[in-house]
């Protein structure tokens, strides 16, 4: 039996911006019972979830690295273990997994490790691929206890490494937070938007995994049909150029609004009808779930984690990747059809308060903690 002393979890994370990975720390270390444990955050690079620690006032960190099994970040590391007395370290990605990887053992704390989405993919070069496999199956036998955030998630690591094992436990939303009944700042008004316009959302990275140039190309053909739809892309990353090129070229960048990333996101979904991601993998996409959250209709690509989580014209559509006519018909279907448009976005939301909460999933968590302290010697 433990004291009374609380648990101190340190939290790794690759880097500061805020995605899905980031948005699920913040999440948890907010959820988690304060009585019982006190977290930590680890960070790899500076960036807008930091200050969100700030304010929420939870003790955090910077140790800046930009690679994978960095070696020399890992002494400071190890003395961060120490020098705060953490009880347990939780990984969240291979990026951070494999920068705790050694400095756990070496401290003699055992090491969890929740995998966001595998680094390996079928379309990366067979060489690449075959490396990730290989330290993702390094990291994954290396560790007290794996978490998958999908069903499919943990099929995968089972189809790929020979007695791979983990806890399923599904990402979850706070639904405080995003609580489309809730009073929102007034984006459409901010971004001169018609207000007779179907707003479309692309909020996420962007990026290779999200296939932008799909999206526009399919956009394009949606506007070859109807001019009163607007596209409104929010995110950063190192296809952004590409992608504002792209619709540069089509000619259709008079409906497109182009914003970086925002800290506001329930206001931004707030503002859109349909919420879009055209993803070539996923593990369970924290953004699709908040847009449900948020009441919005969804169109998804039937890979992975997004399947799970929707259920062809129950809750959303799904549509094959890569493929814009199939995306660009579903976009229409739903500025055209209110009536589905309505039906969907009442299931989603319904979706997400029943199975994806934030409460749900810390809890999960915890026990799993719990276990893991119990059983560590």
């Amino acid at each position: 039996m433990r004291n009374k002393k609380k648990i101190k979890v340190l939290q790794a994370i690759r880097q500061g911006l805020v995605g899905g990975g980031e948005s699920h720390v913040l999440s948890l270390v907010n959820a988690l019972d304060k009585n019982q444990f006190e977290p930590v955050v680890l960070s790899f690079t500076d960036g807008p979830m930091i200050t969100r620690l700030q304010e929420m006032g939870i003790r955090h960190y910077v140790i800046p690295s930009l690679k994978a099994f960095d070696v020399s970040c890992w002494m400071q590391v190890r003395s961060l273990i120490r020098e705060e007395e953490i009880d347990i370290v939780h990984a969240h990605g291979s990026r951070a997994a494999s920068n705790l990887f050694l400095p756990a053992k070496l401290s003699g704390r055992p090491l969890l490790y929740t995998i966001h989405g595998w680094s390996f993919h079928d379309d990366q070069p067979c060489v690449q691929k075959q490396l990730r496999v290989w330290s993702e199956m390094l990291l994954t036998k290396g560790t007290r206890a794996n978490i998958s955030v999908s069903a499919s998630n943990r099929e995968t690591g089972v189809k790929h490494f020979s007695g791979f094992r983990s806890t399923v436990i599904n990402n979850g939303i706070d639904l405080q937070r995003f609580n489309p009944d809730a009073t929102h700042t007034d984006v459409r008004k901010e971004l001169n938007i018609p207000s007779h316009h179907t707003v479309v959302g692309y909020i996420a990275r962007i990026t290779a995994q999200k296939d932008p140039i799909t999206l526009v190309h399919a956009f394009k053909a949606v506007l070859d049909q109807h001019r009163d739809i607007t596209l409104l892309v929010v995110g950063e990353g190192d296809m952004q150029e590409e992608m504002m090129q792209t619709a540069k070229l089509q000619g259709i960048t008079d409906n497109i609004v182009f914003l970086p990333f925002r800290a506001d996101v329930p206001d931004l979904l707030q503002a859109i009808d349909i919420y879009c991601l055209p993803s070539l993998w996923e593990g369970l996409p924290i953004g699709l779930l908040e847009a449900m959250a948020m009441r919005k209709a969804v169109i998804v690509t039937a890979v992975d984690g997004s399947k799970e989580i929707v259920a062809d014209e129950q809750n959303g559509l799904l549509v094959p990747a890569r493929n814009p006519a199939h995306l660009a018909a579903a976009i229409v279907r739903l500025h055209t059809d209110k009536l589905l448009q309505k039906k969907l976005q009442l299931a989603a939301a319904e979706t997400v308060n029943r199975h994806y909460c934030v409460q749900g999933m810390t809890r999960q968590v915890e026990t799993l903690y719990q276990d893991v302290l119990d059983h560590k010697n």
